[in-house]
């Protein structure tokens, strides 16, 4: 096959994978105030209330192991309606959170695969090195600014939805 050939089938392939979370460029400490960060792949977090009100979170992704590791790491800020969604690979487990390098408070929404919110921590504080769980397994877990579960009533038992995560490929 020519040259653009192989070029053609490259991108045909490449269009209809899915999407993979780009390589951190800095591979010695992802945590680092000066790591590179790569843009993180969005999708849309849908939270119904215990009332029947839907609640809905644009959030970047984290399907990476990195991503995973530095999260919301070095925020200065953290808009209403804007989060981060940490997705796990394998089955669900107890997953706990600490607030190291975080600058701004967080509410911690865990989540299980059928999209049952299985717990909430509200206002983890920043710089906290107490690692944060609820005790049941889950399989995502949603950041948002801290005061937002309370200001939209999101509590254990609430539900889930994801609009944009089949495009994205989680890794370990």
């Amino acid at each position: 096959m020519s040259g653009g050939g192989w070029a053609r089938v490259l991108v045909a392939v490449l269009a209809l994978g899915p999407t993979v979370a780009p390589a951190w460029t800095d591979s010695d400490d992802v945590t680092a105030e000066d790591a590179v960060v790569p843009k993180l792949p969005r999708a849309r977090v849908l939270v119904e209330d215990g009332k029947g009100g839907v609640h809905e979170v644009d959030a970047e992704v984290a399907a990476t192991s990195d991503a995973r590791t530095r999260g919301l790491m070095w925020r200065e800020s953290l808009p209403l309606g804007q989060g981060m969604l940490f997705i796990f690979p394998g089955p669900e487990e107890v997953l706990a959170f600490w607030m190291r390098n975080t600058l701004i408070p967080l509410d911690l929404v865990f989540i299980n695969a059928a999209g049952r919110v299985v717990g909430v921590v509200e206002n983890a504080v920043p710089h906290s090195l107490v690692r944060r769980q609820v005790g049941v397994p889950s399989r995502y877990v949603l950041e948002v600014p801290g005061g937002w579960c309370q200001q939209h009533g999101i509590k254990r038992g609430a539900s889930a939805r994801f609009v944009g995560l089949e495009r994205i490929r989680v890794t370990p």
